[in-house]
């Protein structure tokens, strides 16, 4: 486990260099129709001013957190969801890293230049929007100001991530459709963070990035967040 900010940026830049398992079923069938490039941005740092919850234990330093959005419900896809900053390739991008930073300075008002790039996962493809997911993972070595743009995002989260691996905090979402149930990892974010469940994409890749990098600790299956979607 990390001790430190600057392990934990290490660790994470080692998993991205070695690469890691991904582990996403998607709850929907695909739809027909092109699929677009797209991008998230995955962004850690050790700037939020509030702690983790030190009953949540300490796999991870206390300071380090991600970036996190919620969605707004007027949106066609993932409404109302958390979710990382992202979405589609434009012509003027440079490249796919080059997405992920626009559009989480659109979305939350950060400075791309205090962002720094430890690499990209491989694609994704989400059904649901048709998108193929480009994960991008960032370290947020300066600091800089984020508010929500009130259009796709309605609140901005610096989640400390020793409470989402707070084995209190970690379940499954369950999902139910059309007669289908469907599963998935998902985490239960605090009443300070409006208590809202990270499932879905977020929860699935959120989780997978966890266990690749090696910070989840053991916890026992058996929670499950009803989520609507």
């Amino acid at each position: 486990m990390a001790r430190t900010a600057a392990e934990a940026r290490q660790q994470l830049k080692d998993a991205v260099d070695r690469g890691f398992d991904i582990e996403f079923t998607p709850p929907f069938p695909a739809r027909e129709g092109e699929l677009r490039r797209s991008a998230v941005l995955i962004l850690f740092g050790a700037l939020d001013s509030i702690p983790a919850d030190p009953t949540a234990g300490r796999p991870v330093p206390t300071e380090l957190d991600i970036l996190l959005t919620r969605r707004a419900d007027r949106m066609r896809h993932h409404a109302g969801q958390i979710a990382f900053p992202g979405g589609g390739v434009e012509p003027e991008d440079a490249d796919i890293t080059a997405t992920a930073l626009r559009e989480a300075a659109e979305e939350t008002g950060l400075d791309p230049a205090g962002v720094e790039v430890l690499g990209t996962l491989p694609e994704i493809h989400v059904p649901v929007s048709r998108n193929l997911v480009t994960p991008v993972i960032g370290w947020w070595r300066l600091p800089s100001e984020v508010a929500a743009d009130r259009t796709e995002s309605v609140e901005v989260f610096r989640v400390p991530v020793a409470e989402m691996l707070d084995p209190a905090a970690r379940g499954h979402s369950v999902l139910q459709r059309d007669g289908f149930t469907h599963r998935g990892a998902a985490f239960k974010l605090q009443e300070r963070f409006g208590g809202h469940t990270v499932w879905g994409f977020t929860g699935m890749l959120l989780s997978s990035v966890y266990d690749g990098v090696g910070w989840s600790t053991p916890w026992q299956p058996g929670t499950d967040f009803a989520v609507t979607g």
